[in-house]
């Protein structure tokens, strides 16, 4: 008795040789179907877009089927309720399997037509098999490989959770998401192994899965030594024992055997050039495990079936980025590996690469079965548009800090030659800097030269301002020393009120009569001159031009004597206390100031016999000189404390004038 296999549904047409078609649960066997289409028992199945009824017109419709079906040999195994899509692997089989049926010569006048059962769950399975297999291997676009099956009704896929399903996730998802990888380089079939996958995605092997390149999914290692120790370390800590004597993890080759599972981990990982690892769920393992082979260890916890925070998902796009653009590999996990590992990674791929919430869902489950799971898919969904719009900020600043890179070009670093590297340390001792151990870099010739032009021209001074080097400032304790280092008075009017002093003994304000005050550079510098013949002084006040003038009733006769000529007269020879002055020619002298303080220094009476050859070089100089025979006598004039009144009382403090001392 011939058994009559029962009719299928409609042919649907993916090429000239390749159909899509499913009959009534359960499905016949394939080779039932193709006996009876070889003894012609079987009517000719009649093509999805076809008037009914209508009769086969061309030779090529008389042609023979070969029907071929692939849900027993690539069942999927399901975690709790979830039932597709199928894995990488097995779209890579059947990629293989219809590509050796088209090329298989016994059938070569045969159309192949895939078949499943109408059960709703191996209907979508098998339906995408062959729309990835147009896509993948034909390379036909989204939406016409999806195009011969739109007119299908299928039961959307869902996630591994226990709740009831309320997220849907369609063919058309799985195809886009699978397309978006393609199109930027993260799922290349060409390379794919797919032994390579099915071992190490079985728990005992490692249990991880390639998302992409550049990320790896994977279940979280479990170290039991290293549990329990923690565990009695606690405990120990809890009850005030104190903590263990070993506090640091041993090396790996001291501790205990680990689980070939986590040694294939940790030997991949090396391998394989994976940066950093990321972890999500509790502690089970030591992360020093990772970091004696070169690995960056982070932690990211948040709790399982929950959703992260921004800061945690922006933590992770900064350091997937980093290590992606460097070249490396990402690892992360939590218990499973699916739920907060697929939201993390989806997140990443909706903002580098542009997927959607849907798309990014239904490639990682392609390539990891489970991924992302409950709640977490609605906040994929919902958080989505804002991930696009971190990338939207994140290009625009990148493209902004492009701009400036280009517009201010940084010269890279090179070593300049000897003669260039000379004309640096040239230009850094005219600008004062300091010699410094920096990375060699290209200067600029303009640069170095307008530095050394600037450097040749010499500052102008600053008025009554001497750097702090070149200050010292020199307390006295007794009043003779302070008479022996005092100019002599002026031969000036005595005032005509007294001095009014404050109860302390301070001078107070007199706004009758003013003493003539003159320093010691300006009576130094007037003498310096008239001894070396220079003839009359520039200015008026006989002092250099940045010079602050301190005569207030003096003329160009009365012009005081600055420091330079006392130096110069002092450099003649000038007989002092204890001998003849030695100071080289043009170094600035140490004047100590006229107010005491209360503590005294060691070089006070050497200091005092300075200032006592400054009067007598004075003395002497006024002597030759044209501009002041007049009133020589009358210039400078020895004479004691007693007759130069209106002297201003003695403060011990330290002086806030520069070396160029006043007397009042």
């Amino acid at each position: 008795m011939t058994i009559t296999p029962p009719t299928c549904e409609p042919l649907c047409r993916f090429t000239d040789r390749l159909y899509f078609t499913t009959f009534p649960q359960p499905a016949p066997p394939a080779d039932v179907l193709n006996r009876s289409a070889s003894a012609g028992s079987t009517p000719q199945p009649r093509i999805r877009g076809s008037p009914k009824g209508e009769a086969p017109v061309t030779p090529e419709d008389n042609s023979l089927y070969y029907y071929f079906i692939v849900d027993d040999s690539l069942p999927y195994l399901s975690f709790y309720l979830d039932w597709g899509p199928l894995n990488l692997a097995q779209v890579y089989k059947v990629c293989i399997y219809i590509h050796e049926l088209l090329e298989d010569e016994e059938i070569a006048n045969h159309k192949l037509v895939m078949y499943t059962s109408n059960d709703p769950r191996k209907k979508a399975n098998a339906a995408l098999l062959m729309a990835l297999y147009v896509m993948i291997v034909l390379r036909r676009a989204p939406w016409e490989a999806f195009h011969p099956i739109a007119e299908l009704e299928f039961m959307p896929f869902r996630d591994a959770g226990r709740g009831p399903s309320d997220f849907n996730l369609s063919i058309q998802d799985c195809l886009w998401g699978v397309w978006k990888a393609m199109q930027n380089g993260l799922c290349d079939m060409n390379e794919f192994s797919a032994d390579e996958y099915e071992y190490y995605e079985k728990v005992e092997n490692g249990d991880w899965n390639w998302i992409t390149p550049n990320f790896i999914a994977f279940a979280s290692p479990v170290d039991l030594l290293w549990i329990k120790e923690e565990k009695e370390k606690k405990e120990s800590e809890r009850s005030g024992a104190g903590t263990p004597a070993r506090t640091k993890p041993a090396p790996t080759s001291m501790r205990g055997k680990l689980t070939p599972a986590f040694q294939n981990c940790l030997d991949y990982f090396e391998k394989k050039n994976v940066k950093a690892v990321v972890r999500l769920n509790n502690q089970l393992y030591d992360k020093t495990l990772f970091e004696e082979r070169g690995i960056k260890h982070v932690e990211m916890y948040f709790d399982d079936g929950t959703n992260p925070t921004d800061e945690i998902v922006r933590q992770f796009i900064d350091l997937s980025d980093e290590v992606v653009e460097s070249g490396g590999v990402v690892a992360v996990h939590c218990k499973a590996g699916l739920g907060r590992t697929g939201t993390l990674i989806g997140a990443y791929l909706i903002w580098k690469y542009g997927f959607t919430a849907h798309e990014a869902i239904g490639f990682m489950r392609i390539l990891r079965p489970g991924s992302v799971v409950g709640p977490q898919q609605q906040y994929m969904y919902l958080k989505q548009l804002e991930w696009v719009k971190w990338a939207a900020v994140d290009e625009m600043l990148k493209a902004q800090k492009a701009a400036a890179m280009a517009a201010f070009p940084l010269v890279a670093p090179a070593t300049p030659p000897a003669e260039t590297r000379e004309l640096e340390e040239v230009a850094m001792e005219v600008a004062h800097i300091p010699s410094r151990d920096l990375p060699p870099v290209t200067p600029s010739k303009h640069v170095l030269a307008g530095t050394a032009k600037a450097g040749e021209i010499t500052p102008p001074g600053q008025p009554r301002k001497t750097p702090a080097a070149k200050r010292m400032a020199v307390d006295f304790d007794s009043d003779d020393e302070v008479e022996n280092d005092v100019l002599p008075a002026l031969n000036v009017a005595a005032p005509k009120s007294p001095v009014k002093r404050s109860s302390r003994g301070h001078r107070m304000p007199n706004s009758e009569s003013r003493a003539t005050r003159i320093t010691r550079s300006a009576v130094s510098h007037g003498m310096k001159e008239a001894g070396a013949g220079l003839g009359p002084v520039r200015s008026t006040t006989g002092q250099g031009p940045n010079k602050i003038p301190r005569l207030a009733n003096g003329s160009a006769a009365d012009a005081p004597v600055t420091r330079a000529r006392a130096a110069a007269a002092a450099a003649a020879g000038v007989k002092t206390r204890r001998g003849t002055v030695t100071k080289a020619p043009g170094t600035p002298s140490r004047l100590p100031t006229l107010i005491p303080s209360k503590r005294g220094h060691a070089n006070s009476n050497s200091l005092n016999e300075v200032a006592a050859a400054t009067v007598k070089v004075t003395v002497v100089a006024t002597k030759d000189t044209t501009w002041v025979k007049d009133n020589a006598t009358t210039a400078v004039a020895p004479g004691t404390k007693k007759e130069r009144p209106n002297l201003r009382p003695l403060r011990r403090r330290r002086s806030s004038f520069s070396s160029a001392d006043v007397v009042a």
